[in-house]
């Protein structure tokens, strides 16, 4: 169900840069994503339909606060919004900016001064309308509306995020948005926006909170076989070939964070299986020690009766920053945002997208 309405006239925070706005326009896009999603309240735009009626046709609803001004529309999709959901923001892309006269991305690729490499600006675009989009849904939407606005070049449309969702949010945390979801909900539709470093792959996926790469060569992974550089500098390197070793901390692949501003990502090695890998709490260490001897006995039976490690700690000592990292290996498993690649691959780059995201957070 989709519901619009115009706000009345009030005072808004500026748009990103401390600008003003001036006349131009303004639009809200909220986005509820899933069954839970559909369950928040947006104060002032409860389309109130007729059960009996269209759920796709548009709804006009009245009684939006102040703070809204200008356009909102309520889209309810599904828990994690395709390319056809979510084709409507190529055409209000196109509306609300005209033509676009700002270098593209090519343009910037081949500059000799790389300003993308520095700290992250505002959009250069000055659209007609002011665009704002609200995700309010769990890490993989938010992930995939972010992704669709990269494909199709329009970050200069500020994004706002709800996180809703059973566990826990790595965008939530890594954005710093960790107040109840009535106060978050008003900071994503009014608060000023921030420039910030996006990092996408070679997939043309977006990382937003955090990505790691680990073995995927059997569903209870073992250590990785593969490497991982960030920039120039070694951060993984390890050799698991033929080894049943699943050791209670070891070798267990990388993690990456965006930073807020440059270079852009920061990378540690993962010591304990990843938590998105299954059975990652085992940590057992099958196969260790000479097969029936004494001690090999007695340091299978040791780890039986340890607890496992907490899935997903790292080697906090050694962080290396940087534009891009790229890992090889083994069958590796790849987690965006929580979401996992359809299957494992033999390399992925991670890199500093050259246009930066305007975003809420804290």
């Amino acid at each position: 169900m989709t519901g619009t309405t115009s706000g009345s006239a009030g005072r808004t925070s500026p748009p990103a840069g401390g600008t003003s706005g001036g006349d131009r326009g303004r639009r809200t896009e909220i986005l509820r994503c899933g069954t839970a999603a559909r369950a928040v309240d947006v104060p002032g735009a409860d389309p109130g339909a007729d059960p009996g009626a269209d759920p796709a046709a548009p709804t006009t609803v009245t009684g939006v606060p102040d703070a809204f001004t200008g356009t909102v529309t309520v889209h309810d999709l599904p828990a994690v919004p395709g390319r056809r959901d979510l084709a409507f923001l190529g055409d209000l892309a196109a509306a609300a900016l005209g033509e676009d006269d700002t270098p593209s991305l090519a343009d910037l690729a081949a500059r000799p001064d790389v300003p993308h490499l520095a700290e992250p600006v505002p959009a250069p675009q000055v659209p007609d309308t002011t665009v704002r989009v609200v995700v309010i849904g769990d890490d993989a939407a938010c992930n995939a509306v972010v992704t669709k606005l990269m494909r199709i070049d329009a970050l200069w449309i500020e994004v706002g995020y709800v996180p809703v969702g059973p566990g826990p949010s790595v965008i939530a945390a890594t954005w710093g948005l960790d107040a109840p979801v009535g106060a978050l909900l008003a900071e994503a539709l009014t608060a000023p926006t921030t420039p910030t470093v996006l990092v996408r792959d070679d997939n043309g996926t977006v990382t937003l909170g955090a990505a790691e790469v680990f073995d995927g060569s059997s569903p209870t992974p073992g250590e990785m076989t593969g490497e991982a550089i960030v920039d120039s500098d070694t951060l993984f390197m390890h050799d698991a070939t033929g080894s049943s070793r699943r050791p209670r901390r070891g070798a267990y692949g990388v993690r990456l964070v965006p930073m807020p501003g440059a270079p852009g990502i920061a990378a540690v090695r993962l010591t304990t299986p990843s938590r998105w890998a299954a059975g990652a709490g085992a940590g057992t260490d099958a196969g260790s020690g000479a097969a029936g001897s004494r001690a090999g006995l007695w340091s299978r039976l040791r780890d039986r009766l340890r607890p496992p490690a907490p899935p997903g700690e790292v080697d906090a000592e050694d962080v290396l920053t940087g534009r891009a990292l790229q890992a090889g290996g083994v069958e590796l498993a790849v987690v965006r945002d929580g979401v996992r690649h359809p299957r494992p691959v033999s390399s992925v780059t991670f890199y500093r997208h050259l246009g930066d995201l305007q975003v809420v957070r804290r």
